[in-house]
């Protein structure tokens, strides 16, 4: 019986290695394609991203329906008992409203000292590469080093701030213990710190927009504010729209600056939901009660990204 040996093929010495097709068809036939190969380079990452992430979100799901706590070692499914006591708890409410004056006390400003700092240091000023520096520079200190730094600045008696404002004839302020204060420290610290982030976003943006429209204006005779208003910043509308969505996440994710300053004090003016969390899982060991706050915070950043997307799209 005579065989058909397929395409680019010698029946006697296989694939003919001269032939581009011949090696595709050879692994076709052995069960590998396109797909199966890029299985097999991914495979890696989605078994670590099941195993890291995956696996511990369905877990942690799971334990908000029982009483999980780090004191018993017993369990029991209680359903949806901890989500009903996190709705009616003060606390879980408090700590909410703190979260969101935090983000609205912090967002405004570094979306627009960020701007600034960018149309400062696009605009040709001398010494690029030191404005750069001293914009950036304080985003890679970590947040043990930065909390340590505003700490000396906010001290009551020997602090630069106080001492500033006695130069000034001003009181002093208790930066720190004041609770009508103490979020609005925590928040000039926040934009000193990760202002220099959005500052390159909105620099890269910049100097990749085209300089016919400014430099057609120009000859029309406008002047420098209205290019700006008219060419410049329409045309970073989507980069304000990404600035803008990131920073209300972090800043609605804010947990280290705080705990580490006033560890949500005083009386619990700073605390927000994120360390209320940690309060309630590793210091009342309640685990399963505090998944289930981190759920309904989980559930509301992902209501708040929609509707940022929604009117960003909808102003595209």
């Amino acid at each position: 019986m005579t065989t058909t040996a397929p395409p680019g093929t010698d029946p006697r010495t296989g694939p003919d290695p001269h032939d581009p097709a011949g090696p595709r068809r050879a692994g076709r036939r052995r069960g590998l394609g396109p797909a199966g190969s890029g299985l097999l380079f991914v495979l890696p990452f989605l078994l670590l991203f099941a195993l890291f992430l995956v696996w511990p979100l369905v877990q942690g799901l799971w334990m908000s329906f029982t009483d999980s706590s780090l004191a018993l070692r017993d369990t029991s499914f209680v359903g949806f008992d901890n989500y009903a006591e996190a709705f009616g708890d003060p606390d879980v409410w408090s700590s909410l409203g703190n979260t969101v004056f935090f983000t609205l006390i912090s967002s405004v400003p570094l979306v627009l000292i960020a701007l600034a700092m960018a149309l400062l240091v696009h605009s040709g000023i001398a010494g690029q590469w030191v404005w750069r520096l001293a914009f950036f520079a304080p985003y890679l200190l970590p947040v043990t080093v930065v909390t340590l730094i505003w700490t000396w600045l906010y001290q009551p008696d020997l602090g630069f701030a106080n001492q500033l404002l006695d130069t000034l004839g001003m009181e002093p302020v208790g930066w720190l213990s004041d609770e009508s204060v103490a979020m609005w420290a925590i928040a000039a610290l926040t934009v000193w710190w990760t202002v220099g982030f959005n500052f390159l976003l909105y620099l890269s943006a910049l100097q990749s927009l085209p300089t016919t429209f400014d430099e057609a204006a120009a000859l029309d005779g406008a002047g420098a504010w209205r290019r700006l208003w008219s060419i410049t910043l329409p045309q970073l509308r989507r980069t304000t729209g990404l600035v803008a969505m990131l920073q209300v996440l972090a800043s609605l994710k804010v947990f280290d600056q705080i705990y580490i300053m006033t560890k949500g004090g005083p009386n619990g003016s700073t605390r927000p939901v994120l360390e209320y969390v940690y309060d309630v899982g590793f210091t009342g060991y309640r685990l399963g009660y505090a998944s289930a706050v981190s759920y309904l915070f989980f559930a509301m950043v992902v209501v708040v990204s929609l509707v940022q997307l929604r009117l960003f799209r909808q102003e595209d």
